[in-house]
């Protein structure tokens, strides 16, 4: 058995990646951030939809195409594939626990 919040890296510098389960259509990841944002080069453009929550902390995501949401613990939303998007934010002062899936 597993906790997700077991083994969180006490040095952050950069996002936590973790795959939890991969199938041939599902990937399933934690990703932990501390005060990270996206790189300003560009924006997210998967082939797969994602839907991701927040176990633990707050962010904002921005869209090329539409207004920045702000997610607090507990929050999800569903991002068709190909909507372009990144990360404007992440709680500096905590870590921010996100669960990822991807199908």
């Amino acid at each position: 058995m597993n906790n997700i919040f077991d083994a969180i890296p006490k040095n952050l510098e950069t996002e936590s990646f973790q795959r939890l389960v991969k199938s041939d259509t599902v990937k399933i990841e934690r990703i932990i951030s501390r005060g990270h944002s996206s790189p300003d080069s560009g924006w997210y453009d998967q082939n797969e939809n994602e839907w991701v929550m927040l176990v633990q902390g707050e962010a904002t995501l921005a869209f090329a195409d539409a207004a920045s949401i702000t997610l607090r613990t507990g929050d999800f939303v569903n991002i068709p594939a190909h909507t372009k998007h990144r990360v404007d934010w992440t709680t500096p002062e905590i870590e921010t626990i996100w669960l990822a899936v991807y199908y």
